[in-house]
């Protein structure tokens, strides 16, 4: 008898499989929760002061003051946890390490600003040692005075030994000095201003309408003299004064030959665009000085300077050394620049140049 066959069995339970799978996931997501929910503020502070060292190169973070203390330190005490800085902290201590760098930068601009003024004073004390040494014998007789500041110096030349009567030709007599003093010069990059002074006497030639022109011809022979024996052309200017800004009465014979004269300034590099004119008085024996203009106007740039598009002071005529030029006709009446013949040599553009001139027969000195 064939056996009866028993049919398959349903398993009713087969859920409880996925059912355990979905619960044991629901659990891990609760724990990852409940992990990122609780945050560990050591570490967190911790990964904030180490990103603050990386981007300030410090590893000190300076904690915010209190609002019910004001008065409250930086440094909170030891065992006590650390805000984590807020975004203006941060960016404040980013800024800190950059001041710090500038510091060193500055001192050592400031350290060269002082190395260079120490130079330019030793330079102008090697030149005026150099010049004292070889025109001594003038300097005891008052013909030749040195003045020194600490920003130019200044070589006061008598024109009793310069320059004829009335005229702007150097004499044979002065060539020796001027070239002597010219060959102490040459070697300096100093800028030089050579200034022309004369009396009040009145002068009326072709050549010399006024003092003007008679005092800025012969700073120009003395320029172009210069210049002749090696010194830089670049480096000289001329400007003439006439009878204005006189360092003696004109009433004596003794004032006028004092107020007849050429002066030599050296400048420091620092002292080009500030010296106006000479004043003796005020910087005899003032050494330590700092360089001021003797009438109280604001000091204006020297002739050594760029040219300017500003007219010149009243009173002087004022040239600058350049490449030569085409002779100019004289003007027949005086004014506050002047042109002059020219004639071809190391010095050019200048308003004014002496060499050669004619002798014209005059009293004047």
């Amino acid at each position: 008898m064939r056996r009866k066959r028993h049919e398959d069995h349903v398993n009713h339970e087969a859920w409880v499989i996925p059912y355990a799978d979905l619960l044991t996931l629901l659990l891990a997501l609760f724990v990852v929760l409940y992990a990122m929910s609780s945050v560990n503020t050591t570490k967190y502070r911790a990964l904030a002061q180490a990103i603050s060292a990386a981007f300030n190169g410090s590893q000190q973070v300076i904690h915010p003051l209190q609002p019910n203390n004001p008065q409250a330190s930086l440094t909170l005490p030891a065992g006590v946890p650390s805000p984590v800085p807020s975004a203006p902290l941060a960016k404040m201590l980013m800024s800190i390490p950059a001041q710090q760098m500038m510091a060193p930068i500055k001192e050592h601009a400031s350290q060269a600003s002082r190395n260079k003024l120490n130079s330019e004073q030793q330079d102008l004390e090697r030149i005026r040692s150099q010049v004292e040494h070889a025109l001594q014998p003038l300097i005891d007789k008052n013909m030749v005075v040195v003045r020194r500041t600490t920003s130019w110096l200044e070589i006061e030349i008598r024109t009793d030994i310069l320059f004829p009567s009335g005229v702007a030709t150097v004499s044979p007599s002065a060539n020796q000095v001027l070239t002597s003093l010219g060959e102490i010069l040459a070697p300096f990059a100093n800028p030089l201003r050579i200034e022309g002074y004369t009396d009040d006497v009145p002068i009326n030639t072709a050549l010399y309408p006024s003092n003007w022109e008679l005092s800025a011809a012969r700073a120009a022979s003395v320029a172009r003299l210069f210049a002749d024996h090696g010194v830089d052309p670049d480096r000289l200017g001329i400007v003439g004064w006439g009878q204005y800004h006189p360092s003696a009465d004109n009433v004596s014979q003794d004032g006028r030959n004092r107020n007849r004269r050429v002066l030599v300034v050296v400048l420091s590099n620092r002292a080009a665009p500030q010296r106006f004119y000479s004043n003796s008085d005020q910087i005899e024996n003032t050494a330590d000085a700092d360089p001021v203009a003797p009438d109280g106007h604001a000091p204006v740039p020297v002739a050594t300077s760029p040219p300017s598009t500003s007219p010149p002071p009243t009173g002087a005529v004022e040239a600058r050394a350049a490449a030569p030029v085409a002779p100019t006709a004289p003007v027949a009446a005086p004014g506050p620049v002047v042109d002059m013949p020219v004639a071809a040599g190391n010095i050019g553009t200048a308003t004014i140049a002496t060499s050669p001139l004619l002798l014209m027969p005059d009293t004047k000195d």
